[in-house]
């Protein structure tokens, strides 16, 4: 069974920063399971301007969805983020909350059974201000059910603030 380190915040709490240096400490050859899309031509340079700044010793696995495809065994991975991660099964799925729920908890599920320890990045996106459009309030409120699904899953759980982790389990 894995171990999961859940990390959730707010944008530029630091979040990826604190997963990147937990993992590095925890191996000397991570894997980075990053969850974006190629959007965009600029978007693919901006990836790959990441896949530079993290170093060799960093395993790169590119999966937009079926994160459980990949073997994990023995190996300590930093999956950022849950969000986007989200967003490509929102999308995907015809922003069908329940659809995305399930099928997002499934990969969550059959990834969890390797044996493993995988840092699992989120946001919180639902404490700044009320969406207002209806598209954004759903998301809102799915990227909350996620997250309070994996914090409840988690070994360990961390909320970032202004670059501090403060342990929540």
């Amino acid at each position: 069974m894995a171990k999961i380190i859940y990390i959730t915040g707010g944008q530029r709490s630091g979040k990826s920063s604190y997963a990147q240096q937990l993992a590095l400490s925890l191996s000397e050859n991570p894997v980075y399971l990053a969850t974006s899309r190629h959007w965009d031509d600029n978007y693919s340079e901006r990836i790959k301007r990441h896949q530079d700044d993290r170093g060799p010793e960093w395993t790169n696995i590119e999966e937009e969805k079926f994160i459980s495809n990949h073997d994990l065994s023995g190996k300590v991975v930093v999956m950022d983020c849950v969000t986007l991660w989200l967003t490509n099964f929102f999308f995907d799925l015809e922003q069908d909350i329940e659809k995305v729920l399930t099928a997002a908890k499934s990969e969550l599920e059959k990834v969890s059974k390797q044996d493993c320890t995988l840092i699992i990045i989120s946001n919180e996106i639902g404490m700044g201000g009320h969406p207002t459009h209806p598209t954004q309030m759903k998301f809102t409120d799915l990227q909350g059910w996620m997250n309070q699904y994996i914090g409840k899953k988690s070994d360990e759980a961390f909320l970032m603030v202004s670059g501090l982790p403060m342990k929540l389990k």
